[in-house]
């Protein structure tokens, strides 16, 4: 096991449910310094384990484990923190309660103040849901984070966003004819076509058109088509996904007791430096949604990340993206005043 459990004892979650003996997987990189101020939290997203963070992290990076005290946090629902496939009865597989992107944070709070007595956060980044997080952690504590770097992540699920995880979600449902009674019959085979219908998503119109997959090794769309996005999704349990679908879906930094709803209000509370990247060509976490917050941000920047890898534009496989995504982030890390 390459990653270590924070025990959270039963906790109520935001929608009054108690999951009893939930917990974190996390991984750390680096040394906390003696005045713990070296601190990133960098938040799985969606279907991510931590593993799928390290292409962001290593010596002469911006995440550099020689500088900094990285800790990555999974997601609930992953399937290494408390998630339907690892929580027992009665709350395992369908029974297993709805978490939210609020609750995440409050959970990595605990594990970062609890566990280690951080007081500051220098960095909090994420790709995607990670970037979710990211926003919540600034909203949730203004006055612990200092900067935030959200990639390819949006402050709430606008509808688009959500109109597409709905696709996702309907795809794994239509196994059991949407019948909710019977999710307990979901197998990862049923999860091929949730790839199918995410493959039309995760990159750009041109990113097919110019056929990239073939940087990746595939000779044919088919080929790439079923070896990344059916393969992919069928290693994931059918309930985990339903799990975190629900948090994407449900996502708002305003959500919550803070901001009752108030998403401006969210937005205009965060005090971190913020440098916001979104995919210029990404379908469904939208650039145009993302200027809408960063604008409303009162240190924020916005720079998108021009590339026609859609959402994967985050994802760590482009290395043009991710000199982007790289050196951003050791500007935002150098900055210590108020201006961007």
């Amino acid at each position: 096991m390459d990653y270590d459990i924070f025990d959270l004892g039963d906790v109520t979650l935001q929608s009054g449910a108690t999951l009893p003996g939930a917990f974190l997987a996390y991984k750390t990189y680096g040394r906390l310094n003696a005045k713990k101020d070296n601190v990133i939290v960098y938040p799985t997203a969606f279907g991510d384990q931590h593993v799928q963070n390290e292409w962001l992290i290593g010596e002469g990076m911006a995440l550099d484990p020689q500088k900094y005290f990285i800790i990555v946090p999974n997601l609930l629902g992953n399937g290494l923190s408390s998630s339907p496939s690892n929580t027992p009865p009665p709350f395992d597989r369908a029974h297993f309660p709805q978490v939210t992107i609020y609750d995440n944070v409050k959970f990595q709070h605990r594990l970062v103040t609890e566990k280690f007595g951080i007081q500051k956060i220098a960095l909090v980044v994420g790709w995607s849901m990670g970037g979710i997080q990211s926003f919540q952690w600034g909203a949730s504590y203004p006055d612990m984070v200092e900067r935030i770097a959200p990639f390819a992540g949006v402050a709430k699920t606008w509808p688009q966003t959500y109109v597409v995880l709905e696709g996702m979600r309907a795809a794994l449902m239509a196994a059991v004819r949407f019948d909710s009674s019977r999710r307990n019959q979901l197998t990862s085979a049923d999860m091929r076509a949730v790839g199918l219908v995410y493959a039309g998503w995760g990159v750009s119109q041109a990113f097919y058109r110019e056929e990239l997959y073939r940087e990746l090794g595939f000779d044919s769309l088919t080929d790439f088509i079923t070896g990344v996005w059916e393969d992919s999704f069928m290693k994931m349990d059918p309930h985990n996904v339903l799990a975190m679908l629900w948090t994407g879906q449900n996502a708002d930094i305003s959500a919550n007791p803070l901001y009752n709803g108030d998403f401006d209000k969210a937005l205009k509370s965060i005090k971190a430096l913020a440098c916001i990247m979104p995919g210029s060509t990404d379908l469904f976490c939208l650039a145009e949604d993302n200027q809408y917050e960063a604008e409303l941000i009162p240190n924020a920047a916005f720079h998108p990340i021009e590339s026609i890898w859609g959402h994967f534009a985050g994802r760590g496989i482009n290395s043009a993206d991710n000199r982007f995504i790289d050196d951003h982030l050791k500007r935002l890390l150098s900055i210590s005043n108020r201006e961007l």
